[in-house]
């Protein structure tokens, strides 16, 4: 259900910005989802060391179906927006404590499965999304599409409040036998409200088609203030300081961000290749989503099943997996024209999707060998936020890359044909691919090779990020937390070994 939204907009983002009126205001429509989401994800970590994970869960699905409503009644672009950020607020918290549990009960041996089959779970509702919202909201409209998930997602959460044990609490004994007076007060409300106020000044900066730097600037001022929060004052943090001194932990969540951008790349346009290059109408457009998200799950659950059976570092299979996912990207960039073959391009598709999965699951369970068991859930929260700010920066940056690349041949295109006074088809085109099938001779031909350049430039672009995030990862290492301590106290002994040794033989 939560990830149905990441791509429910791909194939119903031109009837709603027909509706609203906001062709130039495209972006927000998944941006604000996006950017919820990421700023409240840091949270969910440590409030379920506090309350009970089922607890949280039911209150997610409470908040994602409080978002769907307000969706599905708005009657302008702000009230859209607003519902889109409450639902992606829910969907934070649904996603992150999926992942705790799992890693928590799985146990150490189907850990790598079961976190398999809950991409795949992300996966298939990416790809639900985009094929049924193409389907239904011709013949019912998109604001049913909301309103219908409202129901579904209250009737899960109580599924989800009776089918998890009661007394399941996170592994963490640090807040065990307090009253709910004391974890009210445990709670790092600075650090909360600190951390997500940065969060979210920084995304809301860098989404839209130009920069705002106000917001990003407001949000260089409040991280140092979250820094000191966390290191000197609360007793509590949002974040451990073991967490923020771990190497490890760190390099991953930046490798995350920069290969889940590519990989946002091909979510949001790869159908829009189909819809504007192809010409496929929105429900088979959405469809080529299916292989990439198709081979996304293959890829996590063969990893899990046949390999992810031990703890212990993954570092070799982690780089090869992430260094593969940059050569599909430039074998579609190189294909991503209305001339290609169709089972050539999914092919490609599919094979990207598989290195995709595979590469999250070893780097993730990578990640959980360089970090103390006991801030285990506060790191996988962290590193699910990093993968959000990749939603956020591959709609804000790639989107904004993309907007620039098509506007620009749109109107080089109109002038050099002669083709005056086409502002109004310009700015309807960068808002709705679809509306690319309806042109006829030059204007058609102008907006489809203006469509292929944007989208090339874009996974041209995201082929040298992923690449340089190999390097990143690559300097995360392979020892993990246990072994690191034991190296640090083999040191201190030999330090003291070797002063006593002075001292004797003075």
């Amino acid at each position: 259900m939560a990830a149905t939204n990441m791509s429910i907009l791909t194939t119903t983002q031109s009837a709603i910005a027909a509706d609203l009126d906001a062709f130039e205001e495209a972006s927000w429509l998944t941006s604000s989802y996006l950017i919820a989401m990421s700023s409240i994800a840091p949270l969910s970590g440590r409030l379920c060391q506090l309350f009970s994970p089922r607890l949280c869960m039911f209150v997610s699905t409470v908040i994602v179906c409080l978002g769907c409503i307000i969706t599905s009644i708005s009657p302008s672009l702000g009230v859209f927006l607003l519902g889109r950020a409450v639902t992606g607020a829910g969907a934070a918290g649904i996603m992150i404590v999926a992942t705790i549990i799992a890693v928590q009960l799985a146990g150490t041996k189907r850990r790598g499965l079961y976190i398999g089959l809950i991409n795949s779970s992300l996966t298939v509702g990416v790809s639900l999304g985009a094929v049924i919202a193409g389907a239904l909201e011709p013949k019912f409209g998109w604001k049913i599409l909301f309103g219908i998930q409202a129901p579904i997602s209250i009737a899960a959460g109580f599924c989800i409040l009776f089918g998890i044990p009661k007394k399941y609490l996170t592994s963490n004994s640090e807040f065990a036998g307090f009253s709910l007076r004391q974890k009210l007060t445990s709670i790092d409300y600075f650090g909360a409200v600190s951390l997500t106020s940065t969060i979210l000044l920084f995304l809301l900066g860098l989404s839209g088609r130009h920069i705002m730097p106000i917001p990003i600037f407001l949000s260089f001022l409040l991280f140092p203030l979250f820094i000191v929060n966390e290191t000197r004052i609360a007793k509590y943090p949002i974040i451990p300081i073991t967490i923020l001194r771990s190497r490890g932990t760190l390099l991953t969540c930046l490798a995350t961000v920069g290969f889940m951008m590519s990989r946002w790349c091909i979510l949001f346009y790869t159908p829009v290749y189909a819809l504007a290059v192809r010409a496929w109408a929105p429900a088979v457009a959405g469809s080529i989503l299916i292989p990439n998200n198709l081979g996304f799950g293959l890829g996590g659950i063969l990893a899990g099943a046949i390999h992810i059976r031990r703890a212990g570092s993954f570092y070799v299979p982690s780089l090869t997996s992430m260094a593969l996912f940059p050569l599909t990207l430039l074998v579609l960039a190189l294909t991503s024209v209305s001339t290609t073959s169709v089972v050539a391009y999914v092919i490609t598709v599919f094979f990207n999707g598989l290195m995709t999965g595979s590469a999250l699951n070893y780097t993730l369970v990578h990640m959980l060998h360089l970090t103390p068991g006991e801030v285990h859930p506060i790191a996988l929260s962290l590193l699910a936020t990093f993968r959000g700010f990749a939603g956020s920066f591959g709609s804000a940056i790639g989107g904004g890359l993309f907007m620039r690349i098509l506007g620009k041949e749109l109107e080089n295109g109109f002038a050099k044909a002669g083709l005056k006074h086409r502002e109004d088809l310009i700015r309807r085109l960068m808002g709705s691919p679809a509306l690319v099938s309806g042109l006829e001779g030059t204007e058609r031909k102008i907006a489809v090779s203006a469509y292929v350049t944007g989208i090339r430039v874009l996974f041209l672009a995201a082929v040298g990020l992923s690449a340089a995030m190999v390097l990143v990862q690559a300097g995360t290492g392979w020892k993990g937390a246990a072994e690191e301590s034991k190296a640090e106290e083999n040191e201190v002994e030999e330090e003291v070994g070797g002063g006593e040794s002075l001292i004797a033989g003075s």
